[in-house]
C-alpha cells in the first residue's frame, strides 16, 4: 500500500546528497512530485536529470535551511510549483564531530540552527499550507538514534536530534486537529559513499560489533519504514519515532 505515492506533492530538504538525495529519488520512483531543496543547486539539477525516467518528477529548489526567511520563501515556492503540499521530509542537517570542551559557539549554533531551528520553521511553514487544505498532510523528521542515546564527540548533534524527537511529539499533539501527522525516522549507522571506508577501519569494525545485528544499515534498509511514514498506510500514526538501527538502541550498556 505504501509503495504507491502517485501524485503526492513532497518537499525534501537537504536533498543534494546523502539521505536526502536517496529519499528524493525513492519518492520519485513511487510516483511523487518531489521538490528537492538544498543550497547546492547544481547537485539538485543533476538529481532532477537522473530521475527523468522515473514515474514521478523531481524539481530542484535552492534553499538555505539556516535562514528562517529563506525557509518560508522556499516552502511557498514549492507549494506554488506543485499546486499544494502533502508531505515535508525534514532531512537537512549537519554533523561536525568535536569534543565538548573544545566546542566553539559557531559550531554549536550551526548544529542547532540547522538541525533544530531550521527544521521547526520548515515544519511550521509547511503546516500552514497543510492546515488550509482538506487533505491535511504529513511531516517526517529525520532524527537519529543519537537523539535517544549518546556517543563521544557529538554533543551538539545529539542534543539537536533529541530536540527534534521532542519537537516531533509536540507538533504531532498540536497539529492532529488539522489532519497533519508528524512522525520521525531515527536511523542508526548507515553505510554511504562518504563513510564506507570508515567502516572498514578497526574503529569502524568495533562500532559495528556493538550493533546486535552485527552490521550497519544499507540505505535500502530505510525504504520500508520511511515509505510507511510518508504514506496513507500510516494514517493513524502521529508522534511516533521509528528507529531503524539493527537493535542498537536496545543493546546492553
Amino acid at each position: 500500500m505504501f509503495e504507491d505515492l502517485q501524485g503526492k506533492r513532497v518537499l525534501v530538504t537537504g536533498a543534494s546528497s546523502g539521505l536526502g538525495e536517496y529519499f528524493a529519488r525513492l519518492l520519485a520512483a513511487r510516483g511523487a512530485h518531489v521538490v528537492a531543496a538544498a543550497r547546492r543547486l547544481d547537485r539538485l539539477s543533476e538529481l532532477a536529470r537522473s530521475c527523468a525516467g522515473l514515474p514521478g518528477k523531481v524539481t530542484p529548489l535552492a534553499l538555505d535551511i539556516g535562514s528562517v526567511a529563506a525557509v518560508e520563501t522556499g516552502i511557498s515556492e514549492a507549494h506554488a510549483a506543485m499546486g499544494g503540499l502533502d508531505l515535508l521530509v525534514n532531512n537537512a542537517g549537519v554533523a561536525d564531530p568535536e569534543r565538548a570542551l573544545s566546542l566553539t559557539e559557531a559550531q554549536w549554533d550551526a548544529h542547532l540552527d540547522i538541525n533544530l531551528k531550521g527544521c521547526f520553521f520548515a515544519a511550521q511553514a509547511a503546516a500552514r499550507f497543510m492546515a488550509a487544505q482538506d487533505s491535511g498532510g504529513a511531516i517526517v523528521n529525520i532524527a537519529s538514534i543519537l537523539g535517544e542515546r549518546v556517543a563521544l564527540s557529538v554533543a551538539p548533534y545529539a542534543i539537536s536530534k533529541a530536540g527534534l524527537v521532542q519537537m516531533t511529539k509536540a507538533l504531532a499533539l498540536e497539529w492532529a486537529r488539522h489532519r497533519i501527522r508528524v512522525n520521525a525516522l531515527a536511523p542508526g549507522y548507515v553505510v554511504t559513499d562518504l563513510n564506507r571506508a570508515f567502516f572498514e577501519t578497526d574503529e569502524g569494525k568495533a562500532l559495528i560489533r556493538r550493533i546486535p545485528m552485527r552490521r550497519a544499515a544499507d540505505l535500502a534498509d530505510l525504504d520500508g519504514p520511511f515509505l510507511l511514514l510518508c504514506s496513507d498506510a500510516a494514517r493513524f500514526m502521529t508522534g511516533s519515532v521509528v528507529a531503524v538501527d539493527g537493535g542498537h538502541l536496545v543493546s546492553g550498556l
